[in-house]
């Protein structure tokens, strides 16, 4: 079991978690994620690590409620206990001096961008950060990207805050500032890195999108997050979480990410009326 040290809202559906797990902050890279299961029957879900401190032997999740069971984790205090949290999983991203790349994130796709960010800008890059969300109160980590960007464009679609449009927007307006963007690294919703990875595909920009897909074992063994790339089969907990953005097929992977989706929006509405927020079954 692992505890929780601090819990803090980012807004009413976004919650950032430090938890107890010293093995794992040792060993943590940028790009790892870890598989958090709460209760003996509760399900299994990959969340991206967006920050570990080795000394104190706490990681950071950041964890969005959009489900059943990210509502339950939501829920938790401090002092309460995560049953299972196995990591880290997956393979590290990969850092070198590129030149300039662009970190484009939607959402809560800021939290897992953090350390990627940090260890590009500590490798050398110019890094420019573009942090998209709907709305101002979406807007996460504005602070923490600034410390380890050069450069940080904000991006809503309600134009409460920064420039109002999409990331895309953002990323066309970095094209047309810089006299050359040498890579570029998305993460957020699928929809999201669909649209970032054709942009950048008609600018010749090598893109990386992190996937977040359905997952169970995390080890490769079950297949259920199993995306295509480059027209082979590959598994997003083993070979991933990282992809060249321009092979992966996108409409694929959301017709996989929305299976389950009426089960889990029935399951949601009966935990909001039975009112069972502090049930771990």
């Amino acid at each position: 079991m692992n505890r929780i040290v601090s819990k803090e809202y980012f807004s009413e559906n976004v919650v950032k978690l430090d938890i107890e797990a010293p093995l794992i902050a040792k060993s943590r890279k940028a790009g790892h994620f870890v598989i958090v299961k709460l209760g003996k029957n509760g399900e299994r879900i990959p969340l991206t690590i967006a920050d570990a401190n080795p000394e104190k032997g706490i990681i950071t999740l950041v964890i969005q409620k959009v489900g059943l069971s990210s509502a339950k984790i939501c829920a938790l205090n401090e002092g309460d206990c995560i049953t299972d949290l196995v990591g880290p999983l997956g393979k590290a991203t990969h850092i070198e001096k590129y030149g300039t790349v662009v970190c484009a994130c939607g959402g809560v796709g800021t939290a897992p961008m953090l350390p990627i960010a940090e260890a590009l800008h500590r490798a050398g890059n110019r890094v420019i950060t573009i942090l998209a969300a709907r709305t101002r109160d979406l807007i996460i980590l504005e602070n923490q990207m600034r410390q380890v960007s050069d450069k940080v464009i904000v991006m809503t679609d309600d134009g409460s805050y920064g420039a109002k449009g999409l990331v895309t927007n953002g990323i066309e307006m970095t094209v047309e500032q810089e006299k050359k963007i040498d890579l570029c690294v998305t993460i957020g919703p699928a929809i999201m890195m669909k649209f970032v990875s054709l942009l950048t595909k008609k600018y010749e920009i090598p893109t990386v999108a992190s996937l977040n897909t359905i997952m169970v074992d995390g080890t490769g063994m079950c297949g259920a997050c199993r995306v295509t790339v480059g027209g082979k089969t590959k598994f997003v907990c083993v070979d991933g979480p990282e992809f060249d953005a321009h092979q992966v097929d996108f409409d694929e992977m959301m017709t996989r990410l929305g299976a389950y989706r009426d089960a889990e929006q029935a399951d949601m509405r009966k935990f909001e009326q039975c009112g069972c927020k502090n049930s771990h079954k």
